[in-house]
């Protein structure tokens, strides 16, 4: 596939961004058949927080266009060989991960609708319903905002200017797997869907890491490509549950156990590698110190806030506190990651823990000084629950830059989870 040239195509023709139901990560599948059993009739609302204000989203995407985008994904369904693929398919060593009920209800989906408005030079998109049915907004909302985005700052762009531009591009991933490459027991899958450039990039990275890296590379989070790459799909699960888990409790003895509710759930229906813990939705150290026993039995955690290497060294020391050797467990190290990072951790404990990367934003979208005014550099979005049945979820997260809540609701978690002093990380992506 000519990138460049596709690109230059976009200024004559209608190019939808999703295509699929199933371009979308496979967490988002996992958690949707859990809160489908368990949380189905739950009223959620989803929003888009721009974290980097300085982009002026309103002003580069025309609203016409993005209703059009979300329109389009709105008339999406699973295809044939998509439902085949997951009703038939292995996924984390399992056949038929996905349950004949859900199943036919998802071979039924319509994403439901949306409510755009303009707000300044940022836009207000929501999404309101069953908790399984606006779930699924949150990754194409996304896709589609990053990739307009995109298509906005290339529309001035010649045809030749995008050939050098994707072959510089080209060139700067290639040299990162290369460094990659110097440590054979790495193990690296793609989780940037969510803030890709575009899903034909996201696919020609996912394949340039396959080539070079070989077993290194050991799947992505993208379920499309994923099919269609033959490729593991990779993801467990996220803030979400616990988010809304914790906005459904009806006081702050029941708050406090929210988060080890979700994964009580969770652990009557997954087992082996996708038992892992997501420990820093409000706060890692105090989730540890107050989780129950049989957590400790789980295959690992996800560090995804916070400095990873204390987050690392939390975890190891938890895990010899409770009498499990950490050598037989997995830490998967998820945020902000690029090549040297990844590196620097896997050197630091390789050896101690099994080891996994999560590569994200930085492998599928950086265009970093590719473009004038750096107009291509990535930025923060995402789309989170922002209320459970009218009431306000809330994200501490181990950066207190992340959090996100209503001030006086992020004040009684702090005290209801007992977290003390942060520090304060930049957030990047």
């Amino acid at each position: 596939m000519d990138i460049a040239t596709r690109v230059w195509n976009h200024k004559w023709r209608i190019d939808p961004i999703v295509r699929s139901l199933i371009d979308t990560d496979f967490y988002k599948l996992l958690m949707c058949q859990s809160v489908f059993r368990n949380k189905a009739d739950t009223n959620v609302t989803f929003s888009l927080i721009n974290r980097s204000s300085h982009v002026p989203l309103a002003k580069l995407i025309d609203e016409g266009e993005l209703r059009e985008q979300l329109d389009h994904i709105r008339s999406l369904s699973l295809s044939r060989g998509e439902s085949t693929w997951l009703r038939g398919n292995t996924f984390y060593g399992k056949r038929q991960m996905f349950r004949p009920d859900f199943m036919e209800w998802f071979e039924n989906l319509r994403l439901p609708a949306y409510h755009l408005e303009r707000v300044g030079d940022q836009y207000e998109l929501t999404f309101e319903g069953k908790w399984p049915e606006v779930m699924m907004w949150e990754i194409p909302a996304l896709a589609v905002l990053m990739e307009l985005r995109g298509r906005a700052v290339l529309n001035d762009m010649g045809k030749f200017e995008l050939q050098v531009l994707y072959a510089r591009a080209m060139t700067k991933l290639w040299e990162k797997i290369e460094g990659l490459r110097a440590n054979p027991g790495l193990r690296i899958a793609d989780f940037g869907t969510r803030r890709r450039h575009s899903f034909l990039w996201q696919d020609w990275c996912v394949q340039a890491m396959l080539e070079r890296l070989g077993s290194s590379f050991v799947g992505t989070s993208n379920c499309l490509i994923a099919k269609n790459r033959d490729l593991e799909a990779i993801g467990t699960n996220a803030h979400e549950l616990p988010m809304v888990y914790a906005a459904l409790a009806q006081d702050d003895a029941a708050l406090a156990r929210a988060p080890y509710d979700v994964l009580a759930d969770w652990h009557e229906e997954h087992d082996g590698n996708l038992r892992i813990i997501l420990p820093d939705t409000y706060g890692t150290e105090g989730f540890l110190r107050n989780a129950p026993d049989w957590l400790a039995g789980w295959t690992g955690i996800r560090i995804d806030s916070g400095d990873p290497a204390t987050g690392a060294e939390i975890a190891i020391k938890w895990w010899r506190d409770r009498g499990e050797d950490p050598r037989d467990k997995l830490i998967i190290f998820s945020d902000g990651l690029d090549e040297n990072k990844i590196l620097e951790l896997y050197e630091q404990f390789a050896g101690r823990v099994r080891v996994s990367f999560g590569w994200g934003t930085l492998l599928t979208n950086d265009f970093r000084g590719l473009a004038p005014d750096d107009a291509l550099a990535p930025f923060s979005l995402v789309c989170k629950a922002i209320s459970a049945n009218g009431k306000p979820t809330v994200k501490l997260s181990d950066n207190p830059n992340k959090a996100m809540g209503p001030e006086d609701e992020i004040a009684r978690y702090k005290r209801v989870f007992d977290v003390g002093q942060q520090e304060a990380m930049d957030v990047v992506v």
